[in-house]
């Protein structure tokens, strides 16, 4: 078996790369990173090539040979970049894993934001069978168009492959400063938008907890996933046959409701709390379907979630930055 992994400098990646050489059933197997922003160091199981997933002759090297590909690699809200990183990198991938001899499965990681998460109201919870619904802009019209195009080589090339549909990601102190009135904020919404700049600086020197309502003024319920939670999702979909041509929600067990956050954080760490009126809907993702086929289950629940973040200590040479195009 050999893996490539696109996006492997990533969060995702990394993790997994790492959990993947300690997995003993992947113990003779080795990996092929496709690096962008940064590199990795090459091992005696880890092979490095450095380019774009939009250049095809690249992507053709990087695909000879392998058996499978973990494809992580995307873009944000970048509409000059979007069409060629994640549209056509991902049609590249698709074309020369079909013509490759070797090739045997493609697991894409794609996002919620082709369900348009919280910026519609949803019957909830979300399965894999309610159609698309992307909020506005060019991110969440890609993961739409990722699912349909990997769907698209099902039927026109029977591929085997499988999406994991991801809600916002988590890791080290993410949640914490997603819930910062602070100009450190991570993600969004910005909460110091929502509030006038007295109230901002106020709440941001208290490390007060926003409570994000709905139209109606009820707490918002919103998807998250850990990232280890994640990666155990792509290690029980490699090789596995329950796997193939599937789309799984893959989220944590219960939502993140922001009125039950503000209070365990009350409790915890001492935290004051203020309700934060949006035009944000509760909506969360079924992973009924994962955890049935691929006998996976979510470990972290929101007080892990908490516990974590607010314990994490932050290295200086590990900025909380995102790098895209991965």
């Amino acid at each position: 078996m050999k893996v490539l992994v696109t996006g492997a400098t990533g969060k995702v990646g990394t993790r997994f790369l790492k959990r993947f050489f300690e997995e003993e059933k992947f113990a003779h197997a080795t990996a092929r990173a496709l690096c962008h922003n940064r590199l990795l160091e090459e091992t005696s199981r880890l092979e490095v090539i450095s380019g774009s997933i939009s250049d095809r002759e690249l992507v053709g090297k990087a695909v000879e040979g392998v058996t499978h590909v973990v494809h992580l690699a995307t873009c944000k809200e970048t509409p000059e970049q979007v069409m060629d990183v994640t549209v056509k990198g991902l049609f590249w991938l698709l074309e020369e894993c079909r013509s490759n001899e070797s090739f045997c499965q493609f697991v894409l990681i794609g996002g919620d934001a082709a369900m348009g998460h919280f910026f519609y109201p949803h019957p909830v919870p979300v399965t894999e069978g309610q159609e698309h619904s992307p909020y506005p802009g060019c991110y969440a019209l890609s993961k739409v168009l990722e699912e349909v195009m990997l769907e698209q080589y099902y039927t026109q090339y029977d591929l085997n492959g499988c999406c994991l549909r991801a809600p916002w990601i988590m890791e080290k102190d993410d949640f914490k400063y997603s819930l910062s009135f602070g100009k450190d904020v991570f993600g969004g919404p910005v909460w110091r938008d929502l509030v006038s700049p007295e109230e901002a600086s106020s709440y941001e020197s208290t490390a007060t907890i926003p409570v994000m309502l709905d139209p109606e003024g009820q707490p918002v319920k919103r998807n998250f996933v850990h990232v280890e939670d994640l990666v155990s999702a792509i290690l029980l979909s490699i090789d596995n046959p329950k796997a193939r041509q599937q789309l799984f929600n893959v989220c944590m067990d219960e939502p993140i409701d922001y009125r039950k956050a503000a209070q365990f954080l009350e409790e915890t760490q001492g935290l004051p709390s203020v309700d934060v009126k949006t035009q944000y809907q509760s909506t969360w993702l079924d992973n009924a379907k994962a955890k049935f086929l691929l006998d996976w289950k979510p470990k972290i629940d929101l007080k892990q979630l908490i516990e974590k973040a607010w314990s994490y200590d932050r290295a200086k040479d590990d900025p909380r930055k995102i790098w895209y195009p991965g």
